[in-house]
């Protein structure tokens, strides 16, 4: 028997339905799934109904406006697709149409928030094609692609139109903060006219006095030129948590990207170059040196990694030790190995005074810059570059838009719960 509304008083609703046992679990798990998709619509109905007015002449932004037409309009909703009758409202010169019900109930496009919430969480994890299977198979519930796409984007485009005005609140932490590291780096995505093109992805990552991490903020911007947008951005967001957290440690760390130091010593004095970078070129240095000599390339980089981590001046020492080995080398491939020891000087001479490892060790800092490697990965790599895809700026914009507010904690149900307050008309 379908589900039927028996009785609603107040506002209080009372749905029947009957599901059969078959001695099949299976098909009794899916014949319930229909049953309480069955009981969520005939639900929703009145659900929806309670945010349209009756009929009476209203005014928006200080305009009167009156009825239009009383008409049904189908919603889509987390058990299904429902049809409500509702007034739509206009002035008397006509313009736009207005519907109380679909602004008061919070209604994008034409889905309720629950279901754009659903359906917008999916698309920040994985295409369109997945979360029609995915819905399909966990809720029995049919979606297009097409739509799927559209009420995402149409979601991704309200979180970015909104990035400015909407702050989102940090979470109460069970220890104080003691330092914030700040992080930027780029890492390429397909785009459907420009080929591969570098996205932006920075980090804000809390830490308490022992060096555990507390909490991180991310945030990521499409391929530009000039990469101004994605630094308006990442600024603003360091600008916020700065203002909470006035007296903390910030350091800033990155590659060696002359741009990156750039941008972050605006925001800081402390600079720390990643020393996982910096013990590359170690690496590279002794290739140079000691060719196949594994043995000994392997003990003068462990030396001089382990030292340069530890001890303080250790980059200096090395710069010297790189210019005794450069003019000591024998004539085997002496261009190749002249050249690339000649990089490695240079690169240590540029950041010398951005290898204080030893002494962030000692005060229990970060000194990888792995937390802004890794959201590079989880932000921009696991959904922008899933095999075939090729973006669009727009396109792309949202979605990164939706997994920015995912990944950081406590912001995906701060942002619906904004929605819920403001509504989400595109200014």
């Amino acid at each position: 028997m379908p589900a039927t509304l028996i009785e609603q008083k107040n506002t209080t609703l009372t749905i029947q339905f009957t599901v059969e046992f078959t001695g099949h679990m299976l098909a009794d798990e899916q014949s319930l799934q229909q049953a309480l998709n069955e009981a969520g619509q005939a639900a929703m109905v009145p659900m929806i109904k309670q945010f349209d007015t009756h009929g009476e002449p209203i005014r928006v932004n200080g305009t009167k406006h009156t009825v239009k037409d009383y008409a049904p309009q189908t919603y889509e909703t987390p058990y299904g697709p429902v049809q409500v009758e509702r007034h739509t409202y206009q002035t008397s010169k006509g313009g736009r149409a207005y519907v109380p019900l679909e602004n008061d109930a919070r209604m994008v496009l034409n889905s309720t928030p629950r279901y754009s919430q659903i359906v917008s969480g999916k698309y920040a994890r994985f295409g369109a094609d997945s979360i029609r299977d995915d819905l399909l198979e966990c809720n029995g519930r049919e979606i297009s692609r097409n739509y799927a796409k559209k009420l995402s984007d149409f979601v991704g485009t309200i979180a970015g139109c909104y990035e400015t005005e909407w702050e989102y609140d940090l979470p109460e932490f069970d220890r104080p903060v003691h330092a914030i590291t700040l992080g930027l780096d780029g890492t390429c995505m397909l785009m459907h006219k420009d080929g591969w093109r570098e996205a932006m992805c920075g980090s804000i990552a809390f830490y308490d006095a022992q060096g555990e991490r507390l909490h991180t903020i991310y945030c990521s911007a499409t391929p530009e030129y000039g990469k101004e947008k994605f630094k308006e951005k990442f600024g603003r967001e360091i600008e916020r948590v700065q203002k909470t957290f006035p007296n903390v440690v910030y350091l800033g760390l990155a590659d060696g990207a002359k741009d990156n130091w750039t941008f972050l010593k605006i925001y800081t004095k402390r600079l720390l170059l990643d020393f996982y970078h910096a013990r590359e070129y170690i690496s590279k240095a002794a290739s140079a040196i000691f060719g196949r000599d594994h043995l000994n390339k392997q003990i003068w980089e462990d030396n001089f990694s382990h030292d340069l981590k530890n001890k303080q001046g250790t980059a200096s020492q090395l710069i010297k030790e790189l210019q005794k080995q450069r003019a000591n080398l024998d004539r085997k491939n002496f261009i190749e190995r002249d050249e690339e020891i000649r990089q490695v000087i240079t690169y240590y001479k540029n950041h010398k005074n951005k290898m204080s490892y030893a002494r962030h060790i000692k005060e229990n800092l970060p000194i990888g810059s792995g937390v802004t490697e890794a959201a590079c990965k989880t932000l921009i790599k696991q959904r922008m570059c899933i095999s075939g895809s090729r973006w669009k700026n727009d396109g792309a914009s949202c979605v990164l838009a939706l997994r920015t507010l995912k990944l950081t904690t406590g912001r995906w149900q701060q942002f619906w719960n904004y929605v819920m307050r403001h509504g989400c008309t595109l200014s």
